[in-house]
């Protein structure tokens, strides 16, 4: 199992709204390194549901249901989404500052690439990121 962090704008798609339908699409992506990222996400895949925008922060962990598919909302045909369901919130949300606070997250993308969408988070930093979340 790989894990992955995926931003979305609260007011656009928030935790609340993949709650309430369960499964959903991840559609929207036009960056190639995060439309990369999808394209290499597998069914079972872990991923953190990051608040953007104002809210910077962890809010919940999503799996992975549907591997790799063209996204209809890409007129041009070049981009695709994955399928993700909802699994668990954060008990506590992780903050964007208390991951920059943290000398062992120091090397994530979210840090380095912070414009990046999806992104990839390795075992070591899901663990620490999920106990400061009270998982």
């Amino acid at each position: 199992m790989a894990y992955w962090l995926m931003k979305s704008e609260p007011g656009t798609w928030s935790w609340d709204d993949q709650v309430r339908d369960g499964v959903a699409e991840w559609d929207g992506v036009r960056n190639y390194q995060a439309s990369n990222n999808l394209k290499a996400m597998q069914v079972g895949d872990r991923a953190f549901f990051y608040h953007s925008v104002n809210e910077k922060r962890i809010v919940g962990i999503v799996e992975v249901v549907k591997e790799y598919y063209p996204d209809p909302t890409d007129p041009a045909g070049k981009f695709g989404m994955v399928d993700v369901k909802a699994i668990e919130p954060l008990p506590n949300p992780v903050s964007l500052k208390s991951i920059k606070a943290t000398p062992e997250l120091q090397e994530l993308p979210l840090i380095k690439q912070s414009r990046l969408s999806v992104m990839p988070i390795d075992a070591a930093s899901w663990q620490k990121i999920c106990r400061m979340g009270g998982l």
